[in-house]
C-alpha cells in the first residue's frame, strides 16, 4: 500500500510502501519466514512496487528493460532481489482506480520440472491475477466467504471456453467418484456430466446452469448438492483475463462427513433440549403436588417444610427450563436469578416485605455450575429473609452483589437485618438450608463460603467464591 493512501501515523515515517496483509502458501515453502504485516518496503523494493502502480499493469523482476523506438534500452533490466525467489507486482484495481498492489513471491523452479497439478494451479493464478489488475476479480456480485472459502485441498477442474474439462485434479476425481461417476471426467462437458449424476432435477438444473454461467462469464455463489450417499460443495469461478473468455474454474469439496457430523450434532442438541424440557415439566409437577400437600396440611411445621421443598424444586426447574431453550449447555444466570427472587420472596414471611435486588452480572454459566449455584443463592436469600428480620420493616433490603473475573465468581449477599447470633459458626450450623449450602459449595462448586456480621452497618453478609478457570 502506498503512503498516499495510508493513515497519518504511517505518513509520519515518510513516503514509502507498507505491507497491510500477507498470505502464506499452504502446500509449499514460504518466501518470507517473518510476518511482513506493517513492514515498510526498503528502497530496493520500492522501485518495482512503484512501477506496477504507475503502469497499472503487472510487472516482474524478470522483465527486460525499456526500449526506445530503435530498440535501444532506456533502462536496464531489473536485477532479481533473490536468487531463490522471483517477485511479481500485481496492481489491484477497484472501480477503475488502482488502490494497492499485490506482490507475488514464488520460488525459482531450478533443477525440477513442475507437475501437471502445479502447472494448472499456476496457470489459473495467472488468469486470476490478471483479472485483479483488470478490476474484474472478485466479481462485484460475489460476497466474500469467511468460514467456507476455497482451500488448497479442494478438487480443481479447469474448463475451456466451451465448458469442457481440460484439467482435473486427483481430489476432483475422487469427489466425482463419490458422486458415482464411472467414466472419465477429462474432455467432457462438465455441466452435462454433472447434471446426470444428481437425482433431484431442480438441483441438477441449477448446478448445471451455474457451471455454464461461469463459463460464459457470470459470477456464481457456492452451492451444495446431495448425490446419493455423498454431499459435495461446488464453486464456479469465471475466467476472463483482459476481458476475453478463458473458461472457468470449478472447485469441488467432498463434505459428506462434515454434514453427517452436523446432522448428528443437531439431533443430539435437540434431544438434550427435549430432555431438559421434560425434566422441567416433571419437576413442576412435583412442585405442584408438594404445594397441594402443603395446603392440605394443618401442621405449621409441615407446611413450612413443604413450602421450602417447593421452592427448591422450582429453583432446579428454572435451570432446566432455561437449558431447554439454550442452543448449548450454557445459561444466562442473570435471567434465572431474576426469576428466582420472586419465588424466594413468596415463600419467605409475608410480613418481612424485604426488597431483593441484584448488582453486577453473573454472565453465562455452564449447566454443571448453574444448578448448584442457583440452589445456593436460593438458600442464602431465603435464610436472610426468614431469619434476618424479627419484625416488619419498610427499609428491609437484601442485595446480591456479583463480581466476575476470568479466574473466579465472587458473590456477596448482604442484608440489613439483625445480624448473626453470638457464637454462630457456619460449620456447626444444624439447619437443613445451611447443610445444603455447605455441601453444594464444597462438593459441586469446589468453592468457599463464609458468613459474618457486617462491619459497616447492621446485618449479615455471605461471601461465596467459585473458581471458573477451565469450567465455563
Amino acid at each position: 500500500m502506498p503512503t498516499d493512501t495510508a493513515t497519518p501515523d504511517d505518513l509520519a515515517h515518510g513516503p514509502g510502501w507498507i505491507c497491510v496483509a500477507q498470505v502464506r502458501p499452504t502446500t509449499g515453502a514460504t518466501a518470507h519466514l517473518d510476518d511482513m504485516v506493517t513492514v515498510r518496503a526498503d528502497p530496493g523494493e520500492s522501485e518495482l512496487l512503484q512501477d506496477g502502480w504507475d503502469q497499472a499493469d503487472i510487472v516482474s523482476e524478470s522483465e527486460l528493460g525499456e526500449l526506445d523506438a530503435a530498440g535501444v534500452p532506456l533502462r536496464p533490466a531489473r536485477e532479481p532481489r533473490s536468487r531463490t525467489h522471483r517477485r511479481e507486482v500485481v496492481p489491484v484495481r477497484h472501480h477503475e482506480v488502482i488502490v494497492a498492489v499485490v506482490t507475488r513471491d514464488t520460488g525459482r523452479l531450478v533443477g525440477r520440472e513442475a507437475s501437471m497439478l502445479e502447472t494448472a494451479y499456476v496457470d489459473a493464478a495467472e488468469d486470476l491475477f490478471r483479472m485483479v489488475t483488470d478490476g474484474t476479480f472478485p466479481p462485484a456480485a460475489q460476497t466474500g466467504e469467511i468460514h467456507t472459502g476455497p482451500r488448497a485441498g479442494d478438487g480443481l477442474l479447469r474448463l475451456d471456453a466451451d465448458g469442457r474439462v481440460v484439467y482435473v485434479s486427483p481430489n476432483a476425481v475422487s469427489a466425482y467418484h463419490r458422486m458415482n461417476l464411472t467414466g472419465p471426467v477429462m474432455g467432457g462437458d462438465l455441466a452435462t456430466l454433472t447434471r446426470k449424476l444428481i437425482a433431484d432435477p431442480f438441483d441438477a438444473a441449477e448446478l448445471a446452469a451455474r457451471i455454464s454461467g461461469a463459463v460464459q462469464g457470470r459470477s456464481s455463489l457456492r452451492m451444495e448438492v446431495e448425490v446419493r450417499a455423498a454431499t459435495v460443495l461446488f464453486r464456479a469461478l469465471p475466467l476472463r483475463p483482459r476481458g476475453r473468455p478463458s473458461g472457468a474454474l470449478v472447485l469441488v469439496r467432498d463434505v459428506t462427513e462434515v454434514r453427517r457430523r452436523d446432522r448428528a450434532l443437531l439431533s443430539k442438541d435437540a434431544t438434550i433440549r427435549e430432555i431438559h424440557h421434560r425434566v422441567k415439566n416433571n419437576l413442576q409437577t412435583v412442585a405442584a403436588l408438594l404445594r397441594l400437600q402443603a395446603r392440605r396440611s394443618k401442621e405449621g411445621a409441615v407446611k413450612h417444610a413443604l413450602s421450602e421443598s417447593v421452592r427448591r424444586v422450582s429453583s432446579i426447574a428454572l435451570v432446566h427450563d432455561t437449558l431447554s431453550l439454550s442452543p448449548d449447555d450454557r445459561v444466562d444466570l442473570d435471567q434465572i436469578v431474576d426469576k428466582l427472587v420472586p419465588i424466594v420472596a413468596e415463600v419467605a414471611s409475608a410480613e418481612t416485605r424485604a426488597r431483593v435486588k441484584r448488582i453486577g452480572s453473573f454472565g453465562i454459566i455452564g449447566a454443571e455450575l448453574a444448578t448448584p449455584l442457583v440452589m445456593v443463592l436460593a438458600e442464602v436469600v431465603q435464610n436472610a429473609l426468614e431469619h434476618g428480620y424479627r419484625e416488619p420493616r419498610t427499609d428491609a433490603e437484601v442485595v446480591i452483589g456479583v463480581d466476575r473475573s476470568a479466574r473466579s465468581l465472587d458473590i456477596r449477599v448482604v442484608d440489613n437485618g439483625i445480624g448473626l447470633p453470638t457464637g454462630f459458626s457456619l460449620e456447626k450450623g444444624a439447619g437443613l438450608g445451611l447443610q445444603i449450602v455447605r455441601t453444594l459449595v464444597d462438593a459441586e462448586l469446589l468453592g468457599s463460603i463464609g458468613m459474618r456480621r457486617r462491619d459497616d452497618a447492621p446485618g449479615t453478609e455471605v461471601l461465596i467464591r467459585i473458581p471458573l478457570r477451565g469450567r465455563t
